[in-house]
């Protein structure tokens, strides 16, 4: 996609297709290579979704409700920012796919610089905080602005270190929603001196499934994540997991055995993350890297012109369960055009029997 900027009806549509229900990101990517516009995209999805055998009819927000949504972000002083425009940040473009909208409060210009994520426990050790604050300065020093979560523990002392040479803070909510509350003024000033972004509209407040969808703007604007303090199943090890999928570098801070926050990193290193015992580990593993290439976003149209498109619809739908599959898979499976299986499972993603995930997976719910 060539970067364009959006005029202000454009924008509106394209906002309006990434908040309907059930358009996730990958449904948002397929549909808008698929018709070519949000517009189009939007007049065709009752009709695909009818046609999918959803119960009740799709309704895209209205025009009003996304207006109120930018008006939201103008009062906070925010921006949107679209995936299509020339500011959107390039690492997080690259993703495949990436997210369709991203509001940004502060300093937007930092989002393309060099960065590193740090996150960890929300119950660091006083030692692990010590660790996050100065390994965020010192490659404040060196150049790269920092990204962590604005939780509590690891995320909070990573965000201090490197407030004074750049820090971003992606939030599972809206800009303005402030978790933890105690992190209120930490929050002012990133907004004011760093930069506070979210894919989530600015007033929304963080429910439980904002989190991996924020886990995975962490890793994207990142080149690489480290890990300080995390027990096994920490949010953490799934934002790492996010940065290797991802073809970002993972640190992981070794520690004694006897804490059970140093499972987490510790068995990291174990699958091959970079031991990071300071600024210099970074340095040296990222000195190899060269600029990470954008995705090449193809769209093949080709398809044999008997094709029963509805048929193939329902036979993609008898093979999902609610474990993921990956899409290669149903294509194999299926033995059908790549274009024309994706084009059935945002059908039935918009009908709500099947659901979309990240890293090329499909889920179905059953029944």
């Amino acid at each position: 996609m060539t970067p364009r900027r959006l005029s202000d009806i454009e924008r509106l549509a394209w906002l309006r297709l990434a908040r309907t229900e059930t358009v996730g990101p990958v449904a948002f990517d397929h549909l808008l290579q698929r018709f070519g516009s949000p517009e189009r995209a939007l007049a065709a999805l009752p009709d695909l979704a009818r046609r999918a055998g959803r119960a009740g009819p799709l309704r895209p927000p209205s025009p009003d409700e996304i207006q109120r949504e930018l008006d939201s972000g103008d009062r906070l002083g925010a921006r949107l920012i679209c995936a299509c425009e020339p500011d959107f940040p390039h690492r997080l473009a690259a993703l495949d796919p990436p997210p369709p909208v991203l509001w940004a409060l502060g300093r937007a210009e930092l989002l393309p610089q060099p960065s590193l994520a740090i996150v960890g426990a929300r119950i660091a050790s006083a030692g692990g905080q010590r660790f996050a604050r100065q390994l965020a300065t010192e490659l404040g020093r060196h150049g790269y602005v920092v990204v962590s979560g604005l939780a509590r523990g690891v995320d909070g002392a990573a965000h201090e270190g490197s407030l004074a040479t750049g820090t971003v803070a992606v939030l599972g909510g809206g800009v303005s929603d402030i978790y933890p509350p105690e992190h209120d003024r930490l929050h002012a000033a990133i907004a004011e001196k760093g930069c506070v972004v979210s894919e989530s509209a600015p007033d929304r407040r963080a429910i439980a499934k904002d989190f991996p969808r924020r886990n995975r703007i962490i890793s994207g604007l990142s080149l690489g994540v480290v890990v300080v303090e995390a027990e096994l199943k920490s949010g953490s090890l799934i934002t790492a997991r996010l940065a290797a999928e991802q073809g970002r570098d993972v640190f992981a801070v070794p520690g004694s055995p006897l804490d059970p926050r140093a499972k987490g990193p510790n068995d990291l290193i174990r699958q091959g993350a970079i031991l990071c015992e300071g600024v210099e580990d970074i340095l040296r593993a990222l000195s190899g890297q060269t600029h990470l290439r954008e995705r090449e976003r193809t769209y093949d149209p080709d398809e044999p012109a008997d094709l029963d498109h509805d048929a193939l619809r329902e036979e993609i739908a008898r093979l999902l369960s609610p474990t993921p599959v990956s899409r290669d898979e149903l294509v194999r499976a299926t033995k059908a055009p790549t274009s024309a299986v994706m084009a059935a499972l945002v059908e039935l993603a918009l009908a709500e029997r099947a659901e979309l995930l990240p890293g090329g997976l499909v889920a179905g719910f059953g029944g």
